[in-house]
């Protein structure tokens, strides 16, 4: 080193990193220190000595992750036909009546799950009327369980029962399957806990028009839609997968359209089919479920995995599932979600977070793909700059980039895909997840839209669990 060089490196002013309290910066920063900030949070609380014995295993954790997220990758899913619950889904009596999220029984649950339980019940004629379905639900005359745990997905409430139909959807690249009802449109709906006689009479012509002649439109396509293209494509043209399915939605009913003017079905009912699915901006939503957890599916069983495969919301509490703890799940509290309220209502109104469509953030989509969606602020609240920067902070607690959901605003890079427990527990940083809001009390519906925090214990305890720490 030079006379010169030497000087001027000791002349230099000292600069120091901060990490944490902002303060000492700023007084660093007052006498002349050149001072680095250090974006940093101590893990959640608890974690400790789970992180401890899974960093002496830290090799073994990355090959099953990177396991876990080639079999996401790797995942073709698609919309082969349709099928009716009680036949397709394990263990499903005419009594019984799955829901979204972990497990709850009826004491515990929300209003909006308990008005949708009361209306399955009126739509499989288990009841007289809403009275006599909530007395017999107390009772326990009902089974109660997760859609996830009997190989389907539920939007908001979620509510199965044994004759509604459901939509097939195939992972070509592992065989596994995943189900979902189809999606009710807006308003006065099931899946918000509505349950009166406008209600069931869309259920059933669902149950009877609908899906006959959607099923019968699939079964005259030269080869099975494949939903997982699709989306792709619905990316590129301004939807994120979950609360914006609007392009998914047109291209789906481009799809099927000459389809459905070659079949040998009443004219007025392929019409009222059509008008419904285009007029219907959520449909592509039910099918972005299943094929969400026919990917996360595939990924689940990889021993030491920390990749997240399920997260999902009750109205009560949040569970989330890992590949390397199978389908044990690990629950915290359901958040309140900050958002945009419809004329007349707000927070005051609003359920707890509720539904199994985070599924969509499981693998990629919804919050962590809102780059691809800036029109999405204006449903959720915010700023369009706040869109690219909720996908960008995604990247540190995610392991890789999917090879199939590309965002333009960020130069075709992959969406965040495999949201690692660990370095949501390592970091602080939660799953940015956008969803619709509930009104609290059964019936009323959608009252807003917005962003939710995950709750943190739910990872903290997924962390422990893999660590095998009480």
């Amino acid at each position: 080193m030079s006379e010169t060089e030497t000087k001027a490196l000791l002349g230099a002013p000292p600069a120091a990193a901060n990490v944490g309290v902002d303060l000492f910066a700023q007084e660093l920063e007052r006498q002349g220190v050149a001072v680095d900030r250090v974006d940093w949070n101590p893990p959640y609380e608890g974690t400790e000595t789970a992180l401890s014995r899974l960093a002496v295993e830290a090799a073994a954790v990355a090959r099953a992750n990177d396991e876990a997220l080639a079999r996401m990758q790797a995942a073709r899913p698609l919309l082969v036909g349709v099928g009716v619950a009680g036949e397709l889904l394990p263990e499903m009596s005419a009594r019984t009546f799955l829901h979204a999220g972990p497990p709850i029984e009826w004491p515990d649950m929300s209003g909006p799950l308990r008005g949708a339980i009361v209306g399955a019940a009126l739509y499989e004629g288990l009841a007289s009327d809403a009275e006599d379905a909530e007395r017999r639900a107390a009772a326990g005359e009902f089974e109660f369980g997760p859609c996830h745990e009997r190989g389907a997905v539920g939007p908001m409430a979620g509510v199965v029962s044994a004759s509604m139909p459901m939509c097939i959807i195939e992972n070509e690249a592992a065989g596994n399957r995943a189900h979902c009802t189809f999606n009710e449109g807006l308003g006065r709906v099931l899946r918000y806990g509505a349950n009166d006689e406008s209600v069931i009479e869309r259920l059933r012509w669902i149950r009877d028009v609908l899906a006959r002649v959607f099923a019968a439109a699939l079964e005259r396509l030269d080869a099975p839609i494949d939903i997982r293209a699709m989306t792709a494509a619905a990316l590129q043209m301004g939807d994120e997968g979950h609360n914006r399915n609007r392009a998914g939605t047109s291209l789906l009913i481009r799809e099927l359209l000459p389809a459905l003017l070659e079949l040998d079905e009443p004219s007025a009912e392929v019409a009222d089919v059509a008008r419904f699915i285009a007029g219907n901006d959520h449909f592509f939503l039910n099918l972005t479920m299943p094929a969400g957890k026919a990917t996360a599916d595939a990924a689940s069983g990889v021993e030491r995995s920390s990749i997240v495969t399920t997260m999902a919301r009750n109205g009560t509490e949040f569970g989330v599932r890992l590949s390397g703890t199978g389908d044990r799940w690990f629950t915290g509290p359901s958040g309140r979600i900050n958002g945009l309220y419809l004329p007349g209502y707000g927070p005051e109104d609003a359920n707890l977070d509720i539904g199994d469509s985070t599924i969509t953030e499981t693998i990629g989509l919804g919050g962590l793909a809102m780059a691809a969606s800036p029109a999405i602020v204006s449903f959720v609240g915010g700023r369009a700059e706040a869109a690219l920067e909720a996908t960008l902070s995604m990247y540190e607690i995610t392991w890789g980039e999917s090879q199939s959901y590309l965002i333009p605003a960020l130069g075709f890079r992959g969406s965040p895909v495999g949201i690692d427990c660990l370095a949501v527990v390592q970091s602080g940083v939660l799953p940015v997840v956008n969803t619709g809001i509930a009104h609290r009390e059964p019936g009323i519906g959608q009252i807003g839209a917005g962003l939710v925090d995950p709750p943190w214990q739910a990872f903290a305890k997924a962390a422990r669990g893999l660590a095998e720490v009480d």
